[in-house]
């Protein structure tokens, strides 16, 4: 089995730990594209056997989450699962439905954002949280990072429920935060769950226990093969001469082609992928 499983992580585990029960599952090669905090919930594209060589067209997918912003406090971590290390009052006023979604509509668009202390961006070659571990500041700088739409779910009391739609890189820990600011106060992020990864859905997603108890079944919608990974791809049919020197690494001209990756076929069965450069197939997946 390659391809992709589609997980809806649940809260209190690592996504290193569903990428070792699934290993356990299928005792297959098995990676992700992109780690979700032990707090958050929601889509975990895993990536299964050969379906790993398919992980650098998928890191740079837009996302979207649900997310609960608990106003008046600010945390160590920025999230739920950090010491609460000041408060504050909230102006009711400010939160009420009107204001929120006017704050929430001015964070549309591309902009800076600063990450958080607590993450696994990499200075000096140790990672900020273990900076932060020590006590140690570190300057960080902003990244470039685009929200392409945010919705307010609710309001209660003084958490904040809404979705927001970003692009790869964004730190929904730090919006909370910046969110809270606007509101003229603090915050921190309570709860995440990860609605898409790129075409990957939540609806679309099994339990990593219906995944143990039933290996086979239940995966009809959760699992894509890497045929379906690129079925936007234009496909490109081989003769057997050309299949060969295909499987064999020769490049293979491709006129009125232009540069991009392609389905590759032979016998009317798909055999991987191949892109093309400068009017030249090059082998790039093959199952």
């Amino acid at each position: 089995m390659d391809g992709i499983i589609i997980v809806n992580k649940p809260k209190g585990c690592t996504s290193h730990d569903i990428v070792s029960r699934v290993k356990k599952i299928y005792n297959k090669k098995v990676g992700h594209t992109g780690t979700l905090d032990p707090m958050a919930t929601g889509v975990l594209p895993l990536l299964i056997g050969k379906g790993t060589m398919c992980s650098k067209y998928l890191i740079n997918h837009d996302k979207t989450y649900q997310v609960v912003l608990e106003l008046g406090k600010k945390t160590s971590t920025a999230d739920a699962e950090g010491e609460i290390i000041e408060e504050v009052d909230v102006d009711i006023k400010k939160i009420e439905k009107n204001n929120v979604e006017k704050v929430l509509k001015k964070f549309i668009g591309k902009q800076e954002q600063i990450p958080p202390m607590y993450s696994a961006i990499k200075v000096k070659g140790k990672k900020l949280y273990e900076y932060a571990r020590k006590g140690i500041h570190i300057d960080i700088k902003p990244r470039n990072i685009e929200i392409y739409n945010i919705w307010l779910i609710g309001i209660k009391e003084k958490q904040i429920e809404f979705k927001v739609s970003c692009s790869k890189g964004t730190y929904i820990r730090s919006l909370c935060e910046d969110i809270a600011k606007q509101l003229d106060t603090l915050g921190f992020m309570k709860e995440l769950k990860r609605l898409e990864v790129g075409s990957f859905k939540i609806e679309d997603a099994i339990n990593i226990e219906q995944l143990e108890e039933n290996k086979i079944q239940d995966l009809k919608k959760s699992f894509i093969t890497i045929e379906n990974i690129f079925n936007n791809k234009e496909i490109i049919e081989l003769d057997e001469k050309k299949y060969r020197l295909f499987l064999n690494g020769v490049r293979l001209t491709m006129n009125n082609k232009k540069d991009d990756v392609y389905r590759i076929y032979f016998k009317n069965e798909f055999i991987g992928t191949g892109t093309i450069k400068n009017l030249l197939l090059k082998r790039d997946i093959v199952i």
